[in-house]
């Protein structure tokens, strides 16, 4: 071999080297539950969104303070009466099976976001009715209405690409294999074991990814989730609960931040959704439970005072929050009158909770809250992605579930309460609640929105579809090892940036 090509050679080999030793090792991340279908089209599930955050990049992000930002798409512009905008691409960007991300990609996704039976996506954008490509960079989506809350749709599941040549091969089962434009590609999944990424070599932003691997791992037992990470066995668990706080800030090894999330904690009622509705289709039985419940007294006793206490769609220190309406005084008498009223003095119900400390001990407060207003309550507990399957199936009376947030307040409610809402698994419907949330997408004034949401808001504490119980500070604790963590209002981990000293 020439002097020439051994000095190449020696230099590619170099460069190789140098780019393997900036990937640091395995980064594990405990997760409190296992996550459904890896497919941004079906998914539902919110600890899917921690795996898609390393898998899938989405046209948009936010940064911490909830500014939207371009990740595959650089930029947008409205236009005029705000019923088309045009986005432009990322240059350079490909799909972990080396397929282009282009303009076409994007038709792609749109369509099959709307047109996929089952996809949560759909009453996110459904109101875009036509995707075209004008070059291979630039994308106009055409709306039927004006959608103030699209862009910040689009910084979640509805804005993530997934390639369509592994779409469209491995059809329903894409959700196995998932190929997307992240930072990391799929490797394996071994159901309740873990699911495994590997850096992906070809990423449009490469300098900012450190670790070789990522490897999330289900542990829905709390306590054996934190000895895991005490252990080293963890990096970083996500959700940590309040009451293990004290573990975690006691272990000079160890690290806790928490901020303020942008969702809520829930029971969903059964309002119309099939025979198991008939326990709550009395709207007196719904008001009654809710009065039975003393939220203050369940964040003070259950979170050690770390969580709000609440009773909206939206967190109380939103500017969308109707400070008109606050928390009431739990009131026992008038439940048992309501239930009287109702011909249900001793009205019994089941209640169907997740293996999660946080929500059992919650559910068993709120069981011996409610046996005093003469009401029994029956707690099964459920995985949470087969609760939420039996939750669309209108297979329960009531379920103990969450919702993350968005940073757009249409996020927080037209698709858990809309008559044709995607999440609305209590069928519940009312045309002038639907008018005014539809209403409130079509307008950009702040103001203006916020007179539409108080009125919503008023209709969903008088109908009581569903019981918002608190709002927690999403608790992330970390090994000392892990550099250049930042928390989120969605605590969703952002891998980019994580180093592991």
């Amino acid at each position: 071999m020439s002097p020439v090509r051994l000095l190449l050679v020696a230099a590619i080999l170099t460069l190789a080297l140098v780019d393997a030793a900036s990937a640091q090792g395995v980064l594990r991340i405990g997760l409190n539950d296992d996550p459904d279908a890896l497919d941004p089209t079906i998914s539902r599930a919110y600890v899917g969104r921690l795996v898609f955050a390393a898998l899938c990049d989405k046209l948009f992000d936010v940064t911490p303070d909830l500014k939207i930002v371009p990740q595959l798409a650089t930029g947008y512009e409205w236009d005029a009466d705000h019923k088309s905008v045009v986005l432009k691409l990322r240059p350079g960007v490909k799909f972990h099976d080396g397929e282009p991300f282009n303009a076409r990609a994007v038709r792609f996704n749109i369509d099959r976001h709307i047109n996929t039976p089952g996809s949560f996506r759909k009453s996110e954008i459904g109101e875009i009715t036509k995707v075209d490509a004008v070059n291979d960079l630039t994308v106009r989506f055409s709306l039927s209405e004006p959608l103030t809350p699209l862009i910040a749709g689009l910084t979640d599941r509805a804005g993530m690409m997934v390639s369509p040549k592994a779409a469209k091969e491995l059809g329903d089962r894409f959700g196995t294999k998932p190929v997307c434009a992240g930072p990391y590609r799929f490797v394996e999944r071994v159901a309740q074991g873990k699911i495994a990424l590997e850096r992906f070599a070809g990423y449009w932003d490469k300098a900012s990814i450190h670790v070789e691997r990522v490897e999330f791992v289900p542990i829905t037992d709390s306590t054996a989730r934190l000895a895991s990470l005490r252990s080293g066995d963890l990096h970083m668990i996500e959700r940590v609960s309040p009451t293990d706080l004290g573990q975690i800030r006691e272990d000079a090894r160890l690290k806790v931040v928490g901020v303020p999330e942008l969702g809520f904690q829930v029971i969903r009622l059964n309002v119309a959704n099939g025979p198991k509705s008939k326990a709550f289709a009395d709207v007196r039985v719904r008001q009654a439970v809710d009065l039975a419940i003393d939220r203050e007294t369940l964040v003070k006793t259950v979170f050690n005072n770390e969580y709000i206490a609440g009773n909206q769609w939206i967190s109380p220190s939103s500017p969308y929050y109707n400070a008109k309406l606050p928390v009431r005084k739990r009131d026992v008498a008038r439940a048992k009158q309501l239930l009287r009223e109702a011909g249900q003095p001793s009205f019994a119900f089941t209640l169907i909770v997740p293996p999660e400390r946080d929500r059992q001990e919650a559910a068993l407060i709120i069981q011996a809250m409610l046996a005093e207003a003469g009401v029994t309550m029956t707690i099964q507990t459920q995985e949470n992605v087969t609760m939420l399957q039996a939750g669309r199936r209108g297979d329960f009376e009531a379920y103990f579930t969450f919702w993350s947030g968005r940073p757009d307040p249409d996020g927080n409610i037209y698709t858990h309460y809309t008559c044709k809402g995607a999440q609305n698994d209590p069928r519940f419907c009312n045309e002038q609640f639907d008018a005014l949330v539809t209403k409130a997408r079509h307008v950009a004034e702040p103001a203006e929105r916020k007179k539409l949401y108080d009125q919503a808001t008023e209709i969903l504490l008088r109908e009581v579809p569903s019981l918002h119980l608190w709002h927690r500070r999403v608790f992330t604790g970390y090994n000392g090892k892990v550099q250049g963590f930042t928390p989120y209002p969605d605590g969703i981990i952002r891998v980019k940036g994580l180093k592991l000293s």
